[in-house]
């Protein structure tokens, strides 16, 4: 890579606030704010943020606030990308994760298996890939924020980590490839 890589991962929403399991449904993704607390700790997190020189972000509604709250700080304008967006849960949007989860009979399942009008782990990466190799051709020698999703931060780390889909999958839960709502990841 001929950049250096930061992600972030969106402010919380009130789902996640209240712990309700519901995925997102698709008018969701274009209209569910951060809550106030998110905003504070992303103003917080962007006071951490050092030599930023392009900021990209997913265009829903979450991460396009969280970004702007970044911009705002570094005085960085936003580019938006459809590719950065969260993985498409297809008929589970809407509805509780567990049903989605419940379709799957082991967590390797999720990189090849998709619902009905959805994508599976692979599909994603493959999307935040193929922006990642875009934007590196594009610019040398940036440092570049990426703000996105959970999954999409993930599986971006572990592309940058050269990781393979078993290796990744075993370091899911670890801090530095499945962040907390707003950590920075540095690679």
């Amino acid at each position: 890579m001929r950049n250096k890589y930061i992600l972030l991962r969106h402010g919380e929403t009130k789902h996640q606030a209240l712990g309700s399991g519901l995925l997102y449904s698709e008018e969701e993704q274009f209209a569910l704010p951060i809550t106030k607390r998110a905003e504070k700790e992303i103003k917080q997190t962007a006071k951490k943020l050092k030599n930023i020189d392009l900021i990209y972000s997913s265009d829903y509604y979450r991460t396009k606030q969280t970004a702007n709250i970044v911009s705002k700080e570094l005085k960085i304008p936003v580019k938006l990308d459809k590719r950065l967006r969260d993985l498409n849960f297809g008929i589970f949007a809407g509805k509780l994760g567990i049903l989605h989860k419940e379709m799957f009979s082991s967590k390797m399942q999720r990189f090849s298996k998709k619902p009905s009008k959805g994508e599976s782990w692979r599909d994603v990466k493959k999307r935040v890939v193929g922006f990642l190799k875009d934007i590196d051709k594009k610019h040398k020698n940036k440092t570049i924020l990426i703000v996105t999703h959970a999954d999409p931060v993930w599986l971006i780390a572990s592309f940058l980590k050269g990781l393979t889909e078993k290796e990744a999958l075993k370091r899911r839960s670890f801090e530095d490839l499945w962040p907390d709502v707003g950590q920075i990841i540095k690679l």
